[in-house]
């Protein structure tokens, strides 16, 4: 489904690759998670995917290959066919990611005025309907609401219906729970999960927490300074863990024997 083979990424007037040679499958239905510690690169990663980091601001090779048609050398149209319908993302942080002076229906709408000829209603319609998949309660409410209006848990879920309103083959997942407290984490996961389950939706799930990769992702990708470092399922990384960084990783989990010796 999407393949990512040798990639490189390197900004322009910095003297190092912040991505330096990585190798990794996202199967279709499959949740991947992409782990590691802040500037390792996972985030750069997804926004070469998503075309959301282009030449203009770095030098790139490799290959990402999506269904057979790979991004890096694709024409302008099909990127722009790709970008925002078939690769869509949900951020850290929804309300830098979000126009804090338009409504929200506008803003998950936005995809459909882009890549479709649907008129105002069905547009209305499907946005609708995507921020009720997305659980949220009272959507035509939510709809002419602003930013602002809403919780930090309420907005993630509006970046969410913004993001599978097109039904996209992949949604990049960049961090989507950290800002949130433990409770509408819990809930942001399984409303990802159940999109997996019902939608057979591909996510690539970036997170630098290893506890909430192991309750979502089936295989894990461990990243560090720019390199995969290890790829196994996500059980095996706990128990079996290869490389001496994922080792650290999971010794720095907090558990309750360390909280309370703490």
């Amino acid at each position: 489904m999407l393949e990512v083979r040798d990639l490189h990424v390197q900004f322009h007037g910095v003297d190092h690759e912040a991505v330096r040679g990585i190798s990794f499958t996202v199967e279709n239905g499959e949740i991947l998670g992409l782990v590691g510690e802040s500037g390792s690169g996972k985030t750069v990663t997804a926004m070469v995917i998503s075309a959301l980091l282009g030449a203009d601001r770095a030098a790139i090779r490799g290959r990402i290959v999506l269904d057979g048609v790979d991004l890096l050398s694709a024409a302008g149209s099909t990127i722009h066919q790709v970008q925002g319908k078939d690769i869509c993302v949900v951020f850290q942080e929804p309300m830098s990611a979000m126009d804090p002076v338009m409504r929200i229906g506008p803003q998950v709408e936005e995809c459909l005025r882009l890549h479709t000829k649907l008129n105002k209603a069905e547009r209305r319609a499907r946005a609708l309907q995507a921020l009720r998949d997305a659980e949220l309660q009272d959507a035509e409410a939510i709809y002419e609401k602003y930013p602002h209006e809403l919780s930090g848990g309420m907005l993630q879920r509006v970046m969410i219906a913004a993001a599978i309103i097109s039904r996209p083959k992949l949604l990049l997942a960049d961090e989507p729970t950290t800002a949130l407290d433990v409770t509408v984490q819990a809930q942001i996961l399984a409303l990802l999960k159940r999109l997996n389950e019902e939608r057979g939706m591909s996510i690539l799930f970036i997170s630098h927490n290893l506890n909430v990769v192991r309750k979502l992702c089936r295989r894990v990708a461990v990243m560090e300074k720019g390199r995969i470092v290890e790829t196994a399922d996500t059980e095996a990384v706990f128990y079996h863990p290869q490389a001496d960084y994922t080792k650290r990783l999971i010794a720095a989990i907090p558990t309750r024997r360390k909280l309370h010796d703490g």
